[in-house]
């Protein structure tokens, strides 16, 4: 009974990322314009109220006049008129004469730390002012000199004007950022239309259906289709490997190990002993080609598994071809006639996918090809560099060269020859962009190999 699948437990979805993200950007920003509002609805205040106590200052100051060498002066009544538009402030002046006493008004009216005219701002009786002081100068023939005119007014007008300002606009910008944030989240939605369609897309296909998903979408969704296409793609050639190997072994495998079985039993009842010795001779031939043929099973699909996980490495080709040449000598008991250049020949590559290539080709000019066999590594020409296996036989013939690769073919080699080495060398280039080099050498014979790109040194 297969045990059910672990629920994957959802996070937390992307509109839900993205409306926390723009709430967020939104606070800040309704925040700052809160107090960009505050400080505009103070300085608009000030503004206003300033040339309230500017106009009333150059009133007054108009009305200062030289009688009988002395400063005099006549409060104009509109002045205090234009600043008792502020209900709730109070308003405060002093005239300083030019040898510095007041000539009317509060005399304890604090005067600007500079000294000198424009608007301030001061505490006077404990309550915070805003004042302005304006010079008059007077260039009579009796007097001379310059008469200080200050003019101050309480703050509580201008406050509540500021923060009415304020209040305004911060409930406009409130109001705004609310219908903001909803019509951001129905983009938002709208936006995520195209996941809902690749969700539908997968959930409703069979599964064994590892096909591209063909689903129109935008290119920031289409970027993570296709990441899903690559990946099923992937594991459709997983699976398609697993199912060949299998196959390869109910195919290959069945017809060999029924015949030792025939060939045990017969064993069994012989008792002539020429005829039994010929059964032994025949076991013992089925075992050893039904031990090359698991070998080669295996390593095609540890060929397969290589080409989808290991990544290239710069490797030394010479270094391939002697570890090659070691096993296979230790495994005909005679060494081959091995060539390698002088320097190095570096090429990108899988050491043990490119190890198992050669190998099966050596094993098959051995067994298919004529005495002597020899492994060559050729030394880098135009970018190239190639590994080959030469033996004194007429090679492949050409109307079998076009199925080198297919397994259970056997390109017209020998009738014994499942085609599997030549189908290891054919995955081992394809998943190392090489070539397959087959030709007849110059001085006779048969070659054939890999021809690579190779790496600077």
């Amino acid at each position: 009974m297969n045990a059910p699948l672990a629920a994957t437990r959802p996070g937390q979805s992307v509109a839900f990322r993205l409306g926390i993200a723009m709430m967020v950007i939104l606070v800040v920003v309704v925040t700052g314009t809160i107090v960009a509002a505050g400080r505009y609805g103070q300085r608009a205040a000030d503004e206003t109220f300033d040339r309230l106590l500017r106009g009333a200052a150059l009133q007054i100051a108009e009305r200062i006049t030289v009688n009988e060498g002395a400063t005099d002066v006549d409060l104009p009544v509109s002045a205090f008129e234009l600043l008792s538009l502020a209900r709730s402030d109070r308003v405060f002046y002093r005239i300083v004469r030019p040898d510095g006493k007041t000539l009317t008004g509060y005399d304890d009216l604090p005067l600007p730390a500079g000294g000198g005219d424009g608007i301030y701002d001061a505490t006077y009786k404990g309550v915070p002012i805003r004042a302005i002081r304006l010079t008059r100068r007077l260039a009579e023939r009796s007097l001379s000199g310059a008469v200080g005119i200050i003019v101050a007014q309480t703050i509580e007008e201008r406050a509540a004007l500021a923060q009415s300002i304020t209040t305004q606009a911060v409930m406009i910008i409130a109001g705004a950022g609310v219908a903001l944030l909803f019509l951001a989240m129905i983009v938002v939605r709208f936006a995520l239309r195209p996941l809902a369609r690749v969700e539908r897309a997968m959930l409703d296909r069979d599964v064994r259906d590892l096909s591209p998903i063909n689903v129109p979408a935008p290119a920031e969704v289409s970027i993570l289709v296709e990441a899903i296409n690559r990946f099923m793609r992937r594991l459709d050639l997983r699976i398609e490997g697993m199912q060949n190997l299998v196959a390869d072994a109910a195919h290959q495998l069945r017809t060999p190990i029924t015949a030792m079985r025939a060939q045990a039993q017969l064993a069994l009842d012989e008792h002539d002993t020429q005829k039994l010795e010929r059964l032994h001779r025949r076991i013992y031939q089925r075992s050893v080609g039904l031990g090359r043929l698991t070998d080669q099973l295996l390593s095609r699909a540890l060929i397969a598994h290589r080409a989808d996980s290991e990544a290239l490495e710069t490797l030394d080709l010479r270094r391939v071809a002697i570890e090659t040449e070691r096993e296979v000598r230790a495994g005909l008991g005679d060494p081959l006639d091995l060539r390698l250049p002088g320097d190095e020949v570096l090429v990108k590559g899988d050491f043990v996918s490119l190890r198992e290539a050669i190998k099966n080709l050596v094993n098959n000019a051995v067994k298919h090809g004529k005495a002597p066999v020899s492994l060559i590594v050729t030394e880098p020409r135009d970018g190239r560099a190639a590994v080959l296996v030469h033996d004194a036989g007429d090679g492949i013939p050409e109307a079998a060269a076009a199925q080198i690769g297919r397994r259970f073919s056997a390109n017209g080699i020998s009738p014994d020859s499942a085609g599997l080495g030549l189908s290891i060398v054919a995955a081992v280039v394809t998943s190392h962009g090489a070539k397959l080099v087959m030709r007849h050498g110059a001085e006779g014979g048969f070659e054939i190999g890999l021809d690579m790109a190779a790496v600077d040194k």
